[in-house]
Formats: structure tokens, C-alpha cells, sequence
């Protein structure tokens, strides 16, 4: 591997590192087992590591990966504006390619696909990226918190009505409500075990026949974390903290609010959730709107952590693996989804479903060792991760260098 690494791809390894920590249970299972850990049935040692995942991964590496790639649009465009390129038409070709990569990625393989959100949320906040990088930090925020804000009213409403009728006091209207979100449930998991346990064609035949839309609506459920969070990367690239600008007091400061408030809010919310046997109603909330300001908090004091401890790191063989495994974050990401697939879906071997959930942190265990085996060895001989290189490759297609 070349020596100069930076701390962008040191933090980006430790983030794809991180995702599958928590996508390895939708590999496993369906949709809704990566809400609750009693679903599609209670296991032993199964709410363990559900409630692991949550308190040190759920939505802190995504984030960590959405404002890492809010940063990385503004130094593309930089490279491009270096090469003599319009940045604005290249990096609309980028993110199409993306796109693309990432419909494909949920036809042939799962329906976990994140790229084609972060294509689409990466083309608006983009067109941001001429704001100074102040209020597009405030903007960034205020729409992060509003958005989640207003969900977390109905959040409280539907979390109230549940257990109301779980303590036996519901009215006619709310047991009938909650029979039928139960019976969606039922079906929803259903749906997602007969796609895994499906063969290859069979299963990107059901995908594409009953849920062709479905990277749309992931867009729609993950809109306001995605692109405010791309915004905020943008504009602290631009105020310097991922070069140095800031001060070690404020990254150390930044670092103990967001982990001590977040993480005692974090468990807060999975403590009370394990205290009530993880309601399936109030699980989404705990999951979703309710998570949003504690997820927040940690991403950016994980953040503030691996700042401070990329100086002291930066020489050692770990920091090199890491920030290698993430220059082919990429390929790291969608390499990982075909494995686990192989290992999960009825195509591969079979185990979705089969596998006891307590095992899947020994899989996590697998999959990190791999991502961090090949990329020093692949980046030595060749300089970027395969899709890396083919990503680079057709978002340059036909383009002249100018200078």
C-alpha cells in the first residue's frame, strides 16, 4: 500500500467495519429482525446482541459513512477542478453511476441497498455545496432535528396506544389497530423469508415483481438522516476538522459530549425497550425518530475519537489495514453483501433464519478479518479497489483531460 494514507480512509475502514455489525442481521433474517430482536421468534442470546449492536454500532458507523461522504463529494470536486473538469457534470456522473450500482445490488442480491439513497440524497446536498460552510452546518442541523422532531410526536402517540393495549386497557378501535399492525408484521416477514430461502433467479424474480420500487422507499424512510448528515459532512470538511484546523480541546470536548450524552441516552431508550420485552410498535420508534438525536450525538463523538487518535496511530500496521480497508470501502461493502448472501439465501448455503442469531457476531468476526486481509496486498499492486478503479473508470468515460 502506498504510504501516504489520510484520516479519511482510517475512519471510513473502521465505518464499513462497523455496518456490518448491524446489516448482518438482514442478511440473516428478515426485514424486520434488524428492528427487534424477538423477531421472527425470541432467541437465546439473541436480544444480547441486539442490544450490543445498538448501544456501539446502530446508525453511529452509517453515520460515520454519511458524513465521510458528504466530505468526499467536496474533495472530488476539488480533483476534478484540479484535472480541469466541470465538477458539477462529473460529479453528476459519479452519483448516476452509483445509482445504478446500487438498484443492481438490491435486484440480484439485497434489499438493504443504501447506495442508491446516498446517490440521490448526494445529488441534492451537492447542489448545496457552495454555501459557506456555516449555515450549511446550521441548515444541516435544523433540518436533522425538525424532520425527526415532528416524527417523534406520532412516535409518542403510537408508543402510548401499544402499551395501553398491552396492559389490557386499549379501546375496541386501538386492539383492533394493533391486531393489524401485527398481521403486517406477519406478512412482511413471510414475504422477506420466501425471497431468502429463494433461489438466485427466483429471488431477484420476486424482488423485481413485488417490490420493484423498494430502494425508493429505503430513500423515502432514510431521507432526512442521509442528506442532512451529507450537508454536515460537507461543511466540516470545509471548516477543517478532518485537517487539523480545529483544536484538540474542542475534538476532546466534542468527544466526551457525544459519547457521555449519547450514550447514556442510547441506553436509556434499549433499556427501557429490553425492560418492556421490546414492544414490536415502540421498537420502530426506538429504532427510528426516538435514536436519531443519541445516534447523532455518538456518530460525531466516534468521530471526535478517531481524530484524536489518528495522530498516535497513523505509523502502526492497524491504522494502515484500516484506512486500506477503507479506500476499498466500496468493494469492502458490496463484497460483504455477496458473501454473507452466499452464507444466508436459499442460492448459497442456506442458513438465513436456520444460523441462531446468538452466532452472528462469529460471522462479523469472519467478514472483518476479510475486509481487512486483502486491500493492503490489492492496493500495492494495483492503487484502488476493483470497484473502485471501475466506478472511477466510468464516471471518467470519454472525458478529456483538459489539463
Amino acid at each position: 500500500m502506498p504510504e501516504r494514507i489520510g484520516v479519511l480512509d482510517f475512519v471510513r475502514g473502521i465505518a464499513v467495519l462497523g455496518i456490518l455489525a448491524i446489516n448482518i442481521t438482514g442478511f440473516w433474517g428478515p426485514l424486520l429482525a434488524t428492528f427487534n430482536p424477538v423477531l421472527p421468534r425470541p432467541e437465546a442470546g439473541g436480544a444480547a446482541w441486539f442490544v450490543t449492536a445498538y448501544v456501539l454500532f446502530e446508525g453511529k458507523m452509517r453515520g460515520l459513512f454519511t458524513l465521510l461522504f458528504g466530505a468526499s463529494m467536496m474533495l472530488f470536486a476539488d480533483a476534478a477542478e484540479r484535472r480541469g473538469a466541470n465538477p458539477d457534470l462529473m460529479q453528476v456522473r459519479r452519483l448516476l453511476w452509483l445509482m445504478l450500482f446500487g438498484y443492481a445490488h438490491y435486484a440480484l442480491l439485497w434489499w438493504g441497498d443504501i447506495l442508491l439513497p446516498y446517490a440521490v440524497c448526494g445529488l441534492l446536498a451537492f447542489s448545496l455545496r457552495r454555501l459557506a460552510p456555516e449555515p450549511l452546518a446550521a441548515s444541516a442541523l435544523l433540518l436533522f432535528l425538525a424532520s425527526h422532531g415532528l416524527e417523534m410526536i406520532g412516535d409518542f402517540s403510537t408508543i402510548a396506544t401499544e402499551s395501553r393495549v398491552l396492559a389490557g386497557h386499549g379501546t375496541p378501535a386501538e386492539v383492533s389497530e394493533q391486531a393489524a399492525m401485527m398481521g403486517r408484521i406477519a406478512a412482511s416477514i413471510t414475504a422477506d423469508m420466501r425471497v431468502l430461502h429463494a433461489g438466485f433467479f427466483d429471488a431477484v424474480r420476486i424482488r423485481l415483481g413485488t417490490a420493484p420500487f423498494l430502494p425508493l422507499e429505503n430513500l423515502g424512510a432514510t431521507f432526512f438522516e442521509t442528506f442532512p448528515l451529507m450537508l454536515l459532512g460537507m461543511a466540516l470538511l470545509r471548516m477543517g476538522l478532518f485537517t487539523g484546523a480545529w483544536s484538540e480541546s474542542s475534538v476532546r470536548r466534542m468527544a466526551m459530549i457525544g459519547i457521555g450524552a449519547g450514550g447514556a441516552l442510547t441506553g436509556a431508550l434499549i433499556g427501557w425497550a429490553a425492560a418492556h420485552h421490546f414492544p414490536p410498535g415502540a421498537m420502530f420508534a426506538v429504532m427510528g425518530s426516538l435514536a436519531a438525536i443519541p445516534h447523532l450525538l455518538m456518530t460525531l463523538g466516534y468521530l471526535a475519537v478517531l481524530l484524536l487518535l489518528w495522530p498516535r496511530l497513523a505509523g502502526s500496521a492497524a491504522a494502515h489495514r484500516l484506512a486500506a480497508a477503507g479506500r476499498c470501502a466500496f468493494t469492502n461493502y458490496l463484497g460483504t453483501t455477496f458473501l454473507m448472501c452466499a452464507l444466508f439465501a436459499g442460492w448459497g448455503l442456506g442458513l438465513g433464519g436456520v444460523l441462531p442469531r446468538a452466532a452472528l457476531p462469529l460471522l462479523v468476526l469472519l467478514g472483518w478479518a476479510l475486509m481487512l486481509a486483502w486491500p493492503q496486498w490489492w492496493l500495492a499492486r494495483f492503487g484502488q479497489g476493483p470497484l473502485e478503479a471501475l466506478w472511477r473508470k466510468l464516471t471518467w468515460w470519454g472525458v478529456p483531460r483538459i489539463s
